[in-house]
C-alpha cells in the first residue's frame, strides 16, 4: 500500500511524541485524556476493537489485558506502526500501516470502534465516523478523544515558553485547517467547535451517549498541587461517546 509520509516518521519525531506521552504525571494525556476515555469505554471484555490513529498502541495492550476479544490498531506512520506492533508482542492484537481515511474494515466485524487524539488531523469528520457506522455490529459504539476546540482555535504559544499557563481563543468559529509548531515540526490539525463534533457524531447515525472535557483527577497527580491547579485552568482534550442506531426503514 502506497501510504503518505507522515509528520509522525519526520526524523526523532516518534521518540519526542512517545517521551511526552508517557511523561507520567507530567502528561496531560496521562492525568486527564486516558482516565476519561477508560471510564467510557467501561468493560470492554470480550468485544472485538478498533482503533483508528492506534499510535504506539499501549491502548491496544491495556484492553487485551483487560478482555478484549481482539484488537486492531491502524496506523499512517511507518514509525508508529513500528512501535504499535513492539508493544503488542505476546498479544493476539494487530496493527495495519494506513490511512484512516482510506482504511475499510469488514461491515459488521466490531462492537467497538476508538480513536485516541488522531482525528483532528482528518479534513472531514462526518465520512470518518460514517464508514465507522457500517464496521459496528448492531449497538456497537465508537468514542474518541481530540485536542479541545479552544487549543485547536489559535496557537499563540511560542516554543520557548516553557509550561504553558493560560490558552488564547480566537476565530473560534472560523472553522477548518491550522497549521501549528508541534513537538518541533509544523503539523495541520482541523479545527471543529464542540457543536460540529457533535453534528458529525449524530449526522454519522450514531446517539450521543457522552461528551466530556476530560477535567484533571486530583488522586492522578499524587503531592503535586501546583500541576493540579495548573491543569484546572484550561481544557485540553474533549472526548465523545456514541452507539450506533439502527435504520428504521
Amino acid at each position: 500500500m502506497n501510504t503518505p509520509s507522515s509528520p509522525y516518521d519526520e526524523r526523532g519525531m516518534s521518540d519526542r511524541y512517545t517521551a511526552r506521552r508517557h511523561a507520567g504525571t507530567s502528561s496531560p494525556n496521562t492525568v486527564m485524556e486516558e482516565p476519561a476515555l477508560l471510564g467510557a469505554l467501561g468493560d470492554t471484555a470480550g468485544l472485538d476493537v478498533l482503533d483508528l490513529g492506534c499510535g504506539d498502541a499501549d491502548l491496544g495492550r491495556l484492553l487485551l489485558e483487560a478482555g478484549c476479544r481482539s484488537y486492531l490498531g491502524v496506523d499512517s506512520s511507518k514509525s508508529m506502526a513500528e512501535r504499535a506492533r513492539s508493544t503488542l508482542v505476546g498479544t493476539p492484537g494487530r496493527v495495519v500501516r494506513a490511512l484512516m481515511e482510506g482504511f475499510a474494515a469488514r461491515p459488521g466485524s466490531v462492537d467497538l470502534v476508538v480513536s485516541r487524539m488522531a482525528l483532528h488531523y482528518l479534513p472531514e469528520l462526518t465520512p470518518a465516523l460514517t464508514r465507522a457506522r457500517t464496521w459496528l455490529r448492531p449497538h456497537g459504539r465508537v468514542v474518541f478523544t481530540v485536542p479541545h476546540p479552544v487549543l485547536t482555535c489559535h496557537d499563540a504559544r511560542r516554543p520557548d515558553e516553557g509550561p504553558r499557563r493560560g490558552q488564547v481563543v480566537d476565530d473560534y468559529f472560523e472553522t477548518g485547517p491550522r497549521e501549528r509548531d508541534w513537538m518541533g515540526t509544523r503539523v495541520v490539525w482541523h479545527h471543529r467547535t464542540v457543536e460540529d463534533h457533535v453534528d458529525a457524531l449524530t449526522r454519522a447515525g450514531f446517539g450521543l451517549t457522552g461528551l466530556r472535557e476530560c477535567a484533571p483527577e486530583r488522586q492522578r497527580f499524587g503531592g503535586d498541587t501546583v500541576e493540579y491547579a495548573r491543569r484546572l485552568r484550561v481544557p485540553l482534550f474533549l472526548l465523545l461517546a456514541g452507539t450506533r442506531l439502527e435504520d428504521t426503514s
